[in-house]
């Protein structure tokens, strides 16, 4: 099979990193944190943002050779400008030096006589053109304005980052400033704010090199090579994982040979067990695949390959999920297969459509000869999330997830991967059997 990317395609991916636990992902449209509540965030509707006049262009000028880095650079410097006259306009009656009073002098009984500050990004939440306003004071006690100072260090981060044509990740972010943000997540949530409002609403493509994603997902399989932009050529093999490299390091992907099927997991020590019997060729498949994992919830980088393989492989090549019989596996699927509520307008550049679930179903534990009293039973949390996943829209949650998650609220029981893939050689083989068997019963769907 010859290539099945050019580096236009490969090129197109989001510039931020996923989020790995979805149920996080809720707390998004909250404040930055609970313990800055002076800061008011609020949500509007809107078809443009209020655009500060810039003058700064000359200090990136080096980089007008790349209009998609320049543009990014210009919108920071709009959003941080628009910051600044508002707070040299916010005193209109004293013209003291205010780098020299210091805002956390001004009595704060006092503040509300002075106008607020607002910075408005775009809300990743909403599929509509929506924003959001962080607005600095409010009328309570004990304000700070924290939240202000932690969009400005990211902002600074990542202005600094463009202009050197640096790439820098989430967790650089936040070792630069610990004690500012306190928390990694906070940076996470900043970070995704910032490349959603420099980002979609110039329609551009996603290559802009803005933040780099921190790889986790891992490959094996025989004939995929990857070529990497700096001109490094990383083949796979059916032996060990490879780590998957971040999209924007990635120039195409080759496939030298034909392939089967592609198999993604959930977890990690499945996936090794799978490299380690050499799964990817193993003699009782009709031909050989790729073994893909994410980790269990899935970065950018992962995705994105999962995306690129639904788009561009023959249809009679299927895509098939192991996941956990559960509500967090069907969530993991549901990320993969529709995309994730904190990337909700990057979804339709990483939703693998075709990525159907293999099992392990709820529903197959009788013929599989496995006593229920060995199940591990639900808990409340799963429970819960189950509740949650039940109630989502009928087109992302198809019907057969829906009557094994009812299967599961009814026998009390989760069936988890573990129950096939223990540490015996009889179990491990028990796996191979039911993966050999599953697989082959895609492909013949798919024919």
């Amino acid at each position: 099979m010859a290539s099945i990317l050019d580096s236009n395609t490969v090129l197109q991916h989001p510039a931020t990193e996923e989020t790995h636990d979805e149920h996080t992902s809720e707390l998004h449209n909250e404040q930055v944190s609970e313990g800055d509540s002076d800061c008011d965030v609020s949500d509007g509707l809107t078809h443009g943002y209020q655009n500060a006049e810039s003058g700064s262009e000359e200090s990136v000028e080096g980089n007008k050779e790349d209009p998609l880095r320049f543009e990014a650079i210009q919108k920071i410097e709009r959003l941080a400008l628009s910051f600044l006259e508002q707070l040299a306009g916010s005193l209109p009656n004293q013209r003291a030096d205010i780098t020299s009073i210091g805002i956390s002098q001004i009595p704060i009984n006092s503040r509300s006589k002075y106008p607020k500050i607002e910075l408005q990004l775009a809300d990743r939440h909403k599929t509509s053109e929506c924003i959001r306003v962080i607005r600095y004071p409010l009328k309570r006690k004990g304000a700070s304005i924290k939240p202000f100072a932690q969009i400005l260090r990211v902002m600074d981060f990542a202005h600094q980052a463009l202009v050197d044509n640096v790439p820098l990740t989430k967790r650089d972010m936040y070792y630069k400033d610990v004690p500012l943000f306190k928390a990694q997540g906070t940076v996470d949530r900043l970070v995704d704010d910032l490349a959603c409002d420099i980002g979609p609403r110039t329609g551009r493509p996603q290559n802009c090199n803005l933040f780099r994603a921190a790889s986790k997902g891992l490959i094996c399989g025989t004939g995929l090579t990857i070529h990497l932009l700096e001109g490094k050529v990383i083949s796979i093999n059916d032996l060990e994982g490879t780590l998957i490299p971040t999209g924007e390091a990635i120039e195409r992907f080759e496939l030298k040979e034909d392939i089967s099927w592609v198999l993604v997991v959930e977890k990690e020590a499945v996936f090794q067990t799978l490299c380690r019997f050499q799964f990817a060729s193993h003699q009782s498949l009709p031909g050989p695949g790729l073994i893909i994992t994410g980790k269990g919830y899935p970065d950018v980088a992962t995705r994105q390959l999962v995306k690129t393989l639904s788009d561009n492989l023959p249809a009679h090549i299927p895509i098939v999920a192991l996941v956990d019989g559960d509500a967090y596996g069907l969530d993991i699927l549901s990320v993969y297969k529709y995309g994730s509520h904190s990337l909700r307008h990057e979804n339709e550049k990483l939703a693998a459509k075709r990525i159907e679930w293999l099992g392990i179903w709820a529903s197959e534990i009788a013929d599989l000869e496995i006593d229920l009293d060995t199940l591990i039973p639900i808990t409340l949390h799963d429970e819960k999330k189950a509740l949650a996943v039940l109630s989502r829209a009928t087109d992302v949650v198809p019907t057969k997830w829906r009557k094994e998650l009812t299967r599961m609220l009814h026998i009390r029981r989760k069936a988890e991967i573990e129950i096939l893939s223990g540490s015996s050689s009889q179990k491990s083989n028990s796996l191979i059997h039911y993966l050999a068997h599953k697989v082959c019963h895609f492909i013949e769907m798919s024919a």
